[in-house]
């Protein structure tokens, strides 16, 4: 996974694996188990008993790839807390 295009974005399941999360990451399968086993995964973790799954929506944005590359569509504005 050198380059995404909008099409591949599109193309991603809701939540990836684990090891598909740390290709998109750069990083080793073993690293990421590892962060995850210490809490350092930078991204929301869903465990499902012995499943790890990264939601795949907040980890494109941690890359600055936006929901409008996923969905074709213009992201909503936020609000902001305050």
């Amino acid at each position: 996974m050198d380059h995404l295009d909008p099409q591949d974005l599109r193309d991603l399941p809701l939540a990836l694996d684990l090891p598909q999360a740390a290709t998109l990451l750069g990083i080793s399968r073993t690293a990421a188990y590892e962060l995850v086993r210490t809490n350092g995964w930078p991204s929301p973790v869903l465990r499902l008993g012995h499943r790890i799954k990264i939601p795949t929506q907040p980890l494109l944005e941690l890359l600055g790839l936006s929901t409008a590359s996923r969905t074709g569509q213009p992201e909503a504005p936020r609000a902001q807390a305050g």
